[in-house]
């Protein structure tokens, strides 16, 4: 295992050429093209702002704008879980790849959840304006200086649980359905749409232990909140459990690797 960890250094010209495809054959024989990847998150948060503005209009006033709120978690929220849902089928759809001797099988998950993370940085520049139009908070270096870490700790848990959901869907295809059911749970289990406080405290304690919520929070106390960044101590916390669960992923992947040929 932990060879194979270090010859992933190794393939990084691989890696960065397989993204670049993925990225030019995703918007292939689109009119707008890469220009996507900067309309998709206005269309998603036009349509939550609509939603939660207009049909449920009743919520706490240092939400304020509500649309710049939910931008700051729906944004990251949608490069982890399409990073999950796509990955938990790209082996299989990479069979042919695998079925060669020397490539390496971790690559495909890796380069779904770094061709994914590269439209959550496309849709970086619309939420930095979002944020200058609305003049909510003034973005100090120092809150700043978390947001680089914030993003890799997302890199390192989404890659760990994309190496585990693509390694066991191989052998239970049931996996990619359930996980649609399990994505749409863990969505509304997050404080996305809705802040932290307004979870009663039993309910607080179980949104502790979603990984994803303490990545929200980070952002929203970085870009939406005024004032220190707070939540540096969970941050922390969840660096060490982003690669822990990072470790597993790739343990289990590589337990199973030798059984992907014949499976795919």
């Amino acid at each position: 295992m932990l060879h194979n960890l270090r010859q992933l250094i190794r393939y990084r010209p691989l890696i960065q050429s397989l993204v670049a495809r993925e990225l030019k054959a995703r918007y292939r024989g689109s009119v707008l093209g890469f220009f996507w990847s900067f309309f998709n998150p206005l269309l998603l948060l036009g349509i939550y702002s609509f939603v939660f503005t207009f049909v449920l209009p009743s919520r706490p006033a240092d939400l304020e704008p509500y649309a710049l709120f939910l931008f700051c978690g729906i944004l990251p929220w949608t490069w982890f879980s399409s990073s999950l849902a796509e990955s938990s089928q790209v082996l299989i759809s990479g069979g042919n790849l695998i079925k060669k001797v020397l490539f390496p099988a971790e690559v495909l998950p890796i380069v779904t959840v770094l061709a994914n993370m590269m439209h959550f940085v496309f849709g970086l520049p619309i939420l930095f304006l979002f944020i200058l139009y609305f003049k909510h908070a003034v973005l100090t270096l120092g809150e700043l200086a978390w947001f680089p870490v914030v993003i890799i700790v997302q890199l390192i848990l989404t890659v760990g649980l994309a190496l585990f959901l693509s390694a066991i869907t191989v052998h239970f295809r049931d996996v990619k359905d359930i996980l649609g059911n399990v994505l749409t749970f863990w969505f509304f289990a997050t404080p996305i749409i809705y802040p932290m406080d307004m979870a009663p405290p039993m309910g607080r304690a179980l949104l502790n232990l979603n990984p994803f919520t303490h990545l929200a929070i980070s952002y929203q106390e970085i870009l939406f909140y005024p004032g220190p960044f707070g939540h540096w101590r969970w941050l922390l916390a969840m660096v060490v459990a982003s690669l822990l669960l990072f470790v597993a992923g790739y343990f289990v992947f590589d337990r199973l690797r030798d059984s992907f040929a014949e499976e795919v």
